[in-house]
């Protein structure tokens, strides 16, 4: 904690990095949308690359992007409910290819429906 105040030192109005990012887009019904991801503890953040080869090694060549600012990517966020920014992420899960079908550990399936009871009552 300071104990000091200084006037002459304002806050700045923008969070950093202010710097052009490179933004993953997905297609839309217009043009492209900013996707947004989650955190590894599940909150939503808008995500952006300070280079192209950042975000191809953590998404994929393939991966459309756009450039845009830091506060035009959170300004674009923030109505969406989303106010965290990540830069530059490295981790990601591998992309989901369908349904795990296999009996595998991760495969999933619903619970048998009840099945009705033979017996009559007398």
């Amino acid at each position: 904690m300071c104990l000091f105040q200084y006037d002459d030192d304002p806050e700045p109005k923008e969070r950093v990095p202010a710097g052009l990012l490179y933004v993953p887009v997905r297609p839309g019904t217009a043009r492209v949308v900013v996707r947004m991801f989650r955190t590894p503890l599940g909150a939503r953040t808008a995500v952006g690359f300070t280079g192209p080869d950042l975000l191809a090694a953590t998404l994929g060549a393939d991966q459309p992007w756009i450039r845009l600012s830091g506060p035009a990517l959170r300004a674009l966020a923030e109505p969406l409910g989303v106010g965290l920014l990540t830069v530059d992420p490295t981790l990601t899960a591998p992309a989901v290819s369908g349904p795990v079908t296999d009996g595998s550990p991760g495969a999933r399936t619903a619970p048998a429906a009840p099945r009705a009871s033979s017996a009559s009552a007398a």
